[in-house]
């Protein structure tokens, strides 16, 4: 199952007004782990499930989003790497975000989706629970994460509020860096 927009005929676009650039967002406070406010952007965040927590990663970095299917195992691959799949000629490792985030495992259901990621070179799927939405975040929305030793924010941008929902901003170049090396 795939959620990508196709098309079956070519179609012409009238050639529409150039858009007006809202102004850039100042940037936002970076993490204490290295991740910076730079992975937030200005034209959106991307918001999945894994459980109960809702987290978001920029948009920009989002080629596609899929609907779960079977993988091809990898030995000695690490416990978070499900395996790989072929998406139309390239071969894409998947990565289980639960696992990857030392959570608990999950059945995979209809509602489970793999986000394919560009992280650097390279193309990854990310398996989530579910897509939420698109959303924009402004500066003032976005706090810094808990300082506290225990906790790896290497790949944490930081926190927003949303209506009722706190969001865990991502990194998702630092989060998939160890995937990105060749």
């Amino acid at each position: 199952m795939t959620h990508a927009l196709t098309t079956t005929a070519p179609t012409t676009l009238a050639a529409a007004p150039a858009p007006t650039a809202a102004p850039a967002p100042t940037a936002a406070p970076a993490s204490r782990g290295g991740a910076t406010a730079a992975a937030v952007s200005p034209t959106g965040m991307l918001t999945f499930r894994l459980g109960a927590e809702h987290y978001a990663i920029d948009i920009l970095k989002v080629q596609e989003i899929r609907g779960y299917e079977a993988v091809t195992r990898i030995a000695n691959a690490p416990r978070s790497v499900k395996g790989v799949i072929n998406l139309r000629g390239n071969i894409v490792p998947i990565i289980d975000m639960r696992i990857r985030f030392n959570l608990a495992q999950a059945d995979y259901d209809d509602f489970t989706v793999v986000i394919i990621v560009n992280v650097g070179a390279r193309v990854v799927g990310m398996v989530v629970d579910g897509v939420s939405d698109v959303v924009g975040l402004t500066s003032e929305q976005i706090q810094p994460g808990p300082a506290m030793a225990a906790i790896d924010q290497s790949c944490i941008v930081g926190l927003a509020t949303l209506e009722e929902r706190m969001l865990i901003l991502l990194d998702v170049q630092a989060l998939l860096a160890d995937i990105d090396a060749p």
